[in-house]
């Protein structure tokens, strides 16, 4: 392998590992809140309740009960949002990037010489590199939203705001504690990353297509046409020049007969007188 076939592996590699760790910490997340209610009937109150869920994020199915402080009669909630489809897209989007990677990286390392054989693998190579990069785009840009509206409909204040207990200033409804959203922003990361990543490896994979030689060809071409002529072009300049010269030099003055036949004329203009 070339510098250039290495530093496209390497790339590769990379692509690999930045994909298992965007959806291991989008995939793989399951938090939680919890909140309490002390009602002024202390026997009504309830100061652990436990809300959880976890990815895809379909928040509108989480249930979950809290006391009323009306007698034993309990009110039924449910989180609101639901960030399921910008998930399940950059999960799916990762999944399948570590895939491609993992085959790409095998045909560089086993099938390299196959792989140049002809125009065919280094093209398909390239639209697929660039199909990534706009998947990675979109997808990091959709679940970037996404989290931010998990974030806002998990938020202990929001949701303490859903039920009725804590609308009565006798109760009080406070957060036990948040949800911890770090492996999340951590996927929003490394999402980009994979973009910044992929639409780097455009070049790489463009470099290994006919087109880039074939432009490179085109270049060339005129460029040599140009010092061709430029060369031919000097060539008679300068012979031109030295002929010029020679027949200036030659036509500069009278010639030696025309000098010695000058002075016939007021010879016999004397002999006349």
């Amino acid at each position: 392998l070339g510098p250039a076939d290495l530093a496209t592996l390497k790339s590769v590699l990379y692509s690999t590992l930045f994909a298992i760790f965007a959806f291991a910490t989008c995939g793989g997340y399951s938090g939680g809140l919890r909140l309490s209610v002390d009602c002024v009937n202390k026997t009504e109150s309830n100061l652990s309740i436990d809300i959880a869920f976890a990815y895809p994020f379909r928040l509108h199915q989480v249930t979950f009960e809290v006391p009323t402080c009306e007698g034993k009669e309990r009110q039924k909630l449910a989180l609101v949002g639901d960030s399921s489809s910008s998930a399940e897209f950059f999960v799916t989007v990762a999944v399948f990037a570590f895939l491609y990677s993992l085959a790409a990286t095998v045909v560089y390392i086993f099938f390299q010489n196959k792989y140049r054989e002809n125009n065919r693998g280094p093209l398909i190579d390239f639209i697929v590199t660039v199909v990534f990069s706009f998947l990675w785009l979109v997808g990091s840009s959709a679940w970037a939203k996404g989290l931010s509206d998990v974030k806002v409909a998990t938020d202990p204040k929001e949701v303490l705001l859903l039920m009725s207990a804590c609308k009565q200033p006798s109760n009080k409804c406070m957060a036990v504690h948040s949800p911890v959203m770090s492996s999340l922003n951590t996927s929003v990361v490394f999402g980009f990353l994979n973009f910044i990543l992929w639409a780097g490896n455009i070049w790489f994979v463009f470099k290994e297509t006919g087109w880039h030689s074939s432009g490179q060809r085109y270049l060339s071409d005129p460029m040599e046409k140009h010092s061709s002529s430029y060369n031919q072009g000097g060539y008679n300049q300068d012979s031109y020049g030295s002929s010029g010269g020679y027949s200036q030099q030659a036509s500069l003055g009278p010639t030696s007969d025309e000098f010695g036949q000058q002075p016939s004329g007021p010879t016999s203009f004397n002999n006349q007188i």
